[in-house]
């Protein structure tokens, strides 16, 4: 809300009545009158004035005001006094305090529709449904320019992450704090959290990767956070959007190891799946004798997953699994004799990889092909 500095004293309504009337009866305020005080608190907040500044208002004029109230001048001695002042500063404390309901309530009002505009505009702009060039105006007031070329990052936690999670205020306080009202806006949509940052503020981005996965102690760190490629525009937001959803997607389908992810480097697996009968007709010819094995195919397939992510090496391969060398080496056996493809020619690794890969893809052997 806007701030001025002069409150007309129209604000104070009856308050200089209410002040002369208590100093002749002592009496308290009533709840109407106490009602007509929230009221001119919610209407100084409204029309952008500070609560402080009503309340200077407010004891700026009991001040002005206290030698000439008729209770108060009238008093015979200090005891009087003592009790008329009593009762006025009581009248004086119930006003305020009303005030202060009224202006809390007309600012949380303010705060509860400024979310949901805020709310309102992050599914437009990440499901592309408004009218781009309404989109782009209503995008200045929350701090992005989509003129320019954004990125963004999606960060999946081991819990659902809200707008008022610990983590997501911890991500939030730093990132204004390193940089201020820069060119980024975080939000949360569907559990996860999400920062929307332009391309040229890489720093932005990589600090909020870095804060995702680990915010500092006694903070729910992510398991992954995926960071999609940078586009143009109101629509190139939403595309970099689904990028970092499906590189989410993909990793746990895959089962990759946790950390940062960049669509960029992922790009091969649509290319897979782009023809998921060619790809099924791949796994079942190519795995499907692993199903023959005892205890069936899915420690092969764990098997040719390690032996690609230890770069071939089987020491390391066994290592990740936790077997010896010797019963890694006999597994790798195991497949080329059920599948026919030696895991250690280039041409047939390649095709057991990329077996293995749709056959995670496509959640095989759970799920028939």
């Amino acid at each position: 809300m806007k701030r001025s500095d002069a409150i007309p004293s129209t604000f104070l309504g009856d308050y200089p009545r209410l002040l002369a009337e208590v100093s002749e009866t002592g009496r308290l305020p009533r709840r109407d009158e106490l009602d007509a005080f929230r009221e001119l608190g919610e209407r100084a907040a409204e029309a952008g004035h500070g609560l402080r500044e009503l309340i200077g208002l407010y004891l700026g004029r009991t001040r002005t005001l206290w030698s000439t109230l008729p209770g108060v001048a009238r008093a015979a001695g200090a005891a009087e006094r003592g009790r008329t002042g009593d009762a006025v500063l009581a009248a004086v404390e119930a006003a305020i305090a009303a005030l202060g309901e009224g202006h809390e309530r007309a600012q949380r009002l303010a705060v509860r529709q400024e979310e949901g505009e805020r709310r309102e505009f992050i599914d437009d702009l990440l499901y592309g449904r408004s009218d781009l060039g309404r989109l782009a105006e209503r995008a200045q007031r929350f701090g992005l320019r989509l003129a320019h070329a954004h990125t963004v990052a999606v960060a999946a936690g081991v819990e659902k992450y809200d707008d008022v999670h610990p983590t997501v205020c911890r991500i939030e306080r730093e990132l204004l704090g390193r940089f201020g009202p820069r060119d980024v806006l975080l939000s949360t949509k569907e559990g996860r959290l999400v920062c929307i940052a332009a391309s040229g503020d890489r720093d932005v981005l990589d600090c909020f990767v870095a804060l995702a996965e680990d915010p500092g102690p006694h903070y729910a760190g992510a398991r992954r956070v995926a960071v999609g490629r940078e586009h143009p525009g109101a629509g190139g937001v939403v595309r970099s959007y689904e990028e970092a959803l499906g590189a989410l997607d993909l990793a746990d389908q895959l089962r990759l190891p946790e950390g940062r992810l960049n669509a960029s480097e992922l790009l091969v697996f649509p290319v897979l799946l782009r023809d998921r009968a060619a790809m099924a007709d791949l796994v079942r010819t190519v795995l499907g004798p692993l199903t023959g094995a005892r205890g069936g195919a899915g420690p092969l397939l764990d098997t040719l997953a390690a032996y690609a992510a230890a770069g071939y090496v089987n020491a390391e391969a066994a290592r990740r699994l936790g077997v010896s060398v010797r019963t890694f080496s006999y597994r790798l056996e195991r497949i080329r004799g059920l599948t026919g493809y030696n895991p250690g020619d280039a041409l047939h690794r390649f095709t057991l990889e990329t077996a293995a890969m749709g056959a995670r893809l496509l959640g095989w052997p759970e799920n028939e092909l």
